[in-house]
């Protein structure tokens, strides 16, 4: 992707200055990682919870719902956020983080 693009793309709606280290600091996306197969799928024994990015520019919004569809995922919290929305909305996903922990029966251990 050109530097001068990545704001506007992938990290619409942050501050300049922190778009232009992040343009800086990514690194090329390897190809393998669409051949890697994971050994199982998590959501399909575990709950789930998701984020739809209304306003993301990188990842086609409709791209996650039929995702988070095809997986069964009932909990899907869709917000008017760009791409890197744990960054310009993060309560909104500590909300979502935390209403998955809520439902999973609590932290962690």
């Amino acid at each position: 992707m050109k530097i001068d693009a990545f704001p506007r793309i992938f990290a619409a709606g942050l501050d300049p200055r922190v778009s232009e280290v992040l343009a800086v600091s990514q690194r090329p996306l390897a190809a393998s990682v669409f051949d890697e197969e994971a050994p199982a799928a998590a959501w399909k024994t575990k709950p789930a919870w998701g984020i739809v990015s209304a306003d993301d520019h990188t990842i086609n919004p409709d791209v996650g719902r039929f995702g988070y569809q095809r997986a069964g995922i009932a909990d899907v919290t869709e917000l008017k956020a760009p791409h890197l929305v744990m960054q310009t909305n993060p309560q909104d996903v500590a909300d979502v983080i935390e209403r998955a922990v809520a439902g999973s029966g609590g932290a962690p251990s």
